[in-house]
């Protein structure tokens, strides 16, 4: 079975600090290559991967002001669909651009949608469902309007996510800096409850940032980091009490969420998109509708068992379960 991996361009596969979609597409590239799949992952040039690199972008265009977005999209693109014939299935990560070549080749195509932004993207899905196998990260991402071949989770490392029994007197967000991710919503419940809060994350809102964020950071009570990864991002999200998680949105999925479970660490959620599918509440953590809600859900953090936290993710959210599942669409796709 040979596999064309597309993925985004934005960041570096797999990403420096941040960059979800390129996370996801790394982790998912590295174990089809350890189970022997013939991989050939297009991606900026400065990637790293077990498989074969193939690329024509010389970085991404979040690094590099040099690099156009739109230009070098379509120039990555075009670079695979050049040669589509070559493998037996083209899995896109990189989002609805790549379905303006689908009707040109005869390599069928998956893509993994991850996150229905909005209707005004519809145009470039519905009309090619017929061509294209659509996976949904979730089952609160479905649209109606669209056919999907599966619902596949993500999955991570889960070695990479050492368990932490204790944990910290202190709360932690993890995310990005902005309005649908719930900063302010983390520091209210923070201050309510008399605990101290970290905040790890890119600025994507400056605006928001200097509002909400930066007149709080007080490097006592309230910290922001910033964006950090390695070591510190994996004790930073075991080393706490429990993740905040106050989303403003329908999330589609949650990396930060399954991550900090790998390490044993509850998460308190905004009870909206994939959250109910990701937490059990009372097990894994908790599901609240509002910043009082948290602040109650903190004060019974302590019922929650940090070792079936970890469980859970052992059992649902492994990288090991997600590349079976994928490997069994495939095998349906081609027949095999």
């Amino acid at each position: 079975m040979r596999i064309a991996m597309l993925a985004p361009i934005a960041w570096r596969t797999p990403p420096r600090h941040y960059g979800p979609w390129e996370l996801v597409t790394s982790l998912l590239t590295e174990a089809l290559v350890a189970r022997g799949v013939d991989v050939t992952l297009f991606a900026t040039r400065d990637s790293v991967t077990a498989a074969t690199l193939d690329g024509v972008v010389p970085a991404p265009y979040n690094d590099d002001p040099s690099i156009d977005a739109k230009v070098w999209e379509f120039r990555h693109l075009a670079h695979l669909f050049d040669q589509a014939d070559r493998f037996d299935l083209i899995h896109n990560q990189a989002d609805f651009p790549a379905h303006a070549f689908a009707g040109l080749v005869r390599t069928p195509i998956v893509t993994t949608i991850h996150g229905f932004s909005s209707d005004r993207i519809l145009p470039m899905y519905a009309p090619y469902q017929d061509r294209v196998h659509y996976v949904a990260i979730s089952d609160a991402d479905r649209h109606p309007a669209l056919r999907y071949a599966a619902r596949i989770y993500h999955g991570i490392p889960i070695g990479d996510f050492p368990f932490d029994p204790v944990g910290s007197d202190d709360l932690l967000f993890f995310g990005r800096i902005h309005p649908d991710k719930g900063a302010a919503e983390a520091i209210a419940a923070a201050r309510a409850s008399g605990r101290a809060l970290h905040l790890y994350g890119i600025v994507q809102d400056a605006g928001y940032h200097e509002r909400e964020v930066a007149p709080a950071h007080d490097g006592a009570t309230i910290c922001y980091y910033g964006a950090v990864g390695g070591e510190t991002r994996v004790r930073a999200l075991g080393h706490a009490r429990a993740l905040l998680h106050l989303i403003n949105f329908d999330e589609p999925f949650g990396l930060s969420v399954i991550e900090a479970m790998a390490c044993g660490t509850p998460v308190i959620a905004t009870r909206r998109g994939s959250m109910p599918e990701l937490i059990e509440h009372g097990v894994t953590g908790f599901l609240v509708d509002d910043v009082a809600g948290a602040v109650a859900a903190i004060d019974r953090i302590g019922e929650i068992d940090r070792a079936a936290v970890r469980r859970a993710v052992i059992a649902r959210f492994s990288v090991e379960r997600m590349a079976d599942d994928y490997l069994a669409l495939y095998r349906q796709i081609l027949g095999t």
